[in-house]
């Protein structure tokens, strides 16, 4: 078991999303704490995020990678896209996902940029409104992505077929028809 938790966190990627210097004046001076706003995915659909604090900046990046393992989701992918369009909300933060045709890119800011990375999404919209902090961007973030449903899902709740929901879903390109039976001998 831990050789698989070993090699399942090898193909993680982290991204650091906001490192914040904190002082606090004391009798006999100033001292300084970092926090790391730290962004954890594996390019396939499980992104996390944490905060880590320490006296320096590696430590806390670290403390960060951590909890952000720890607190992984699964979000559920169409493609190089997400299945519909959500607003996550949090705090005064709102953050519009929007999915986006093949080629487009991801056309977002810099906290939503990295989980958007992370999980492994290429074609998306987003705007955030409200607020830049990255802290509540973030959040927002994660709450529009926890609240994306797959279509099987929405199906099975609906008891609905997978077909009357989206036909691209289930639609299967035809074979192409089988090569001409080539003549044989002089026939015309």
């Amino acid at each position: 078991m831990a050789f698989d938790r070993e090699r399942e966190s090898s193909d993680l990627r982290d991204q650091v999303v906001f490192i914040n210097r904190v002082t606090k004046v004391v009798k006999g001076g100033k001292n300084f704490s970092f926090s790391a706003l730290v962004v954890v995915g594996d390019g396939k659909g499980r992104v996390g995020y944490g905060m880590g604090k320490a006296k320096e900046v590696p430590s806390a990046i670290s403390k960060g990678v951590e909890r952000a393992k720890r607190e992984m989701i699964r979000v559920p992918l169409k493609g190089t896209t997400i299945p519909h369009q959500v607003v996550g909300r949090h705090g005064a933060g709102r953050v519009l996902l929007k999915p986006a045709a093949p080629g487009t890119g991801v056309i977002a800011g810099g906290a939503v940029r990295a989980i958007l990375e992370s999980l492994g999404v290429q074609d998306v919209l987003t705007k955030c409104i409200g607020t830049q902090n990255p802290h509540n961007v973030v959040r927002a973030t994660f709450e529009g992505l926890a609240a994306l449903k797959d279509v099987r899902e929405v199906a099975r709740l609906r008891g609905k077929n997978i077909e009357d929901l989206d036909p691209e879903a289930t639609a299967t390109v035809a074979p192409p028809p089988p090569p001409p039976e080539p003549s044989v001998g002089g026939e015309s």
